[in-house]
């Protein structure tokens, strides 16, 4: 064997020998990644599966009642395409519900987070007794909304509620605060009652703002009010907007007027005064009243696209006011 064979050998043999030496590195590394995948796919395996069933599912299924005329009981149906969506598009009652539902988010959203902020800023206080106070803030936030609408509608009655018997007391007459044009305000305080909820994570927020920017504020003579709106606010928005974006879909998909019917039954549609007949509680007539499931369907797929585009547009122009303390493209 020349000397040049016994250099190929040998180099090949020193490769074989590295190769697997290397392989038997990334052997236990590779096993490692694949238990991590495994334990991780082990504990989301059941939000994925209730996602798919309960979710996904539910929404193909709307998808195509939506293009059906489908009652829920009647095996007589027939396939109708797009017609759910041109009568939806065409029908007065759903783009007054619409446009109702919309100043109903435009009012109650701003109204409900300027709220908890502000009870928010009142319990971060050094007060003694301020664990007594975030507690009663917050109770009313856990109070199911089924028994949150019974109390409303109590307090409200227009023959035994408690609202007319303050009236009385100084000579006013009992006012039908369940009825128009009085429904619209009970609704109102029906959420701005539950601001706890964005009193807490307002609270998180605030206490995450550094102090040395308000002592450096403070320093340089600024006021408590000055020091709120350029320190506190900044460093509040991604809070803010988030509470946003979520109140923007829970405010479009509230029950509680169907709770505050006059009627006493959840099944009085017609009884919800006019001021409050959102659009869910259209789509609730259409499924339940009616009978409509097909166009039921396409109202609420209109809903969901809607909610997306609205979404996106927040996220559109809020893009450049709103801080973050770590740069979210920096971890892309």
């Amino acid at each position: 064997m020349t000397a040049d064979q016994i250099t190929s050998v040998a180099g090949r043999s020193g490769a074989t020998t590295s190769g697997e030496r290397a392989r038997a590195v990334r052997q236990p590394r590779t096993t490692a990644t694949g238990r991590r995948h495994r334990a991780f796919y082990m504990f989301t395996s059941p939000w994925i599966v209730g996602f798919l069933l309960l979710t996904v599912v539910p929404m193909a299924y709307a998808l195509w009642l939506s293009f059906t005329t489908f009652d829920g009981i009647s095996p007589h149906w027939r396939y109708v395409g797009l017609g759910n969506y041109r009568e939806l598009f065409s029908d007065s009652v759903t783009w007054a519900a619409l446009g109702r539902t919309g100043l109903f988010a435009v009012t109650s959203v701003p109204l409900s987070i300027a709220a908890g902020l502000g009870l928010a800023v009142l319990v971060n206080r050094p007060l003694k007794v301020r664990g007594l106070f975030r507690t009663l803030l917050y109770l009313p936030a856990v109070v199911p909304p089924v028994g949150a609408g019974i109390a409303f509608k109590q307090l409200f009655d227009q023959n035994s509620g408690a609202a007319n018997g303050v009236l009385n007391v100084f000579g006013v007459n009992a006012l039908g605060w369940l009825a128009d044009p009085y429904a619209r305000y009970v609704l109102l305080m029906s959420v701005l009652w539950t601001a706890g909820n964005i009193m807490i994570i307002s609270l998180a927020g605030l206490q995450d703002v550094p102090r040395e920017l308000h002592e450096a504020a403070r320093i340089d003579g600024a006021s408590a009010w000055r020091t709120f709106r350029s320190i506190t606010v900044p460093l509040l928005s991604p809070v803010l907007l988030f509470q946003t974006v979520t109140g923007v879909i829970a405010s479009v998909q509230t029950i509680m007027p169907l709770l505050l019917a006059p009627d006493g039954t959840t099944g009085g549609v017609t009884a919800i005064p006019q001021s409050n007949y959102l659009y869910m509680m259209h789509v609730f007539a259409e499924y339940f009243a009616l009978g409509r499931y097909g166009y039921a369907s396409a109202l609420l797929w209109v809903l969901f696209v809607l909610i997306l585009v609205v979404t996106g547009l927040i996220f559109r122009f809020t893009s450049g006011v709103v801080f973050y303390n770590v740069d979210p493209e920096a971890n892309k």
